[in-house]
């Protein structure tokens, strides 16, 4: 088994205590307001914790599929969350697992600064495409733009 990382950064100009209550702990139920292809977040094993195994249903392509996630780690104190897919058509036919590593950080101007390690753990000593690579990048960049538009398009939300 390889491992591929990489580490990426985004900012937003939601506080970091109100962006991680929309991003760790409301996700459930803000994602399938926010994304409209996401129809569903459910916990299949655990409460809520560490270990616990969620379900995301979404539609692509005209079809219903689902992505597996495991929770790994919550830190509330610090803004910190780790996850990993563990299942689905999120993972790539090379990758076993996708681990994600993200904290929140204070921004400039009151915002925040996401911080993010993403580590793929492959099957063999396959590796990732470079596509499947932007593609995956490309959808956890939607995830966080699409909560913060929602935190930012409801300024009740708290």
């Amino acid at each position: 088994m390889g491992v591929v990382t990489f580490q990426d950064e985004a900012t937003s100009v939601v506080p970091p205590a109100k962006l991680y209550k929309a991003l760790v702990k409301d996700a459930d139920v803000l994602i399938p307001k926010a994304v409209e292809a996401i129809k569903s977040v459910e916990t299949v094993e655990g409460n809520g914790g560490p270990g616990t195994i969620k379900k995301l249903t979404f539609v692509e392509d005209g079809e219903t599929k689902h992505v597996l996630h495991k929770i790994e780690a919550i830190d509330e104190a610090n803004w910190g969350y780790n996850y990993s897919i563990i299942g689905g058509v999120g993972l790539p036919e090379t990758v076993e697992k996708i681990s994600f590593e993200a904290k929140l950080v204070a921004g400039p101007s009151g915002g925040s600064i996401a911080k993010i390690t993403v580590k793929y753990e492959t099957k063999g000593s396959a590796n990732p495409s470079e596509e499947e690579l932007k593609i995956g990048k490309a959808k956890g960049d939607a995830l966080f733009k699409a909560l913060e538009g929602y935190v930012l398009a409801n300024p009740g939300y708290n």
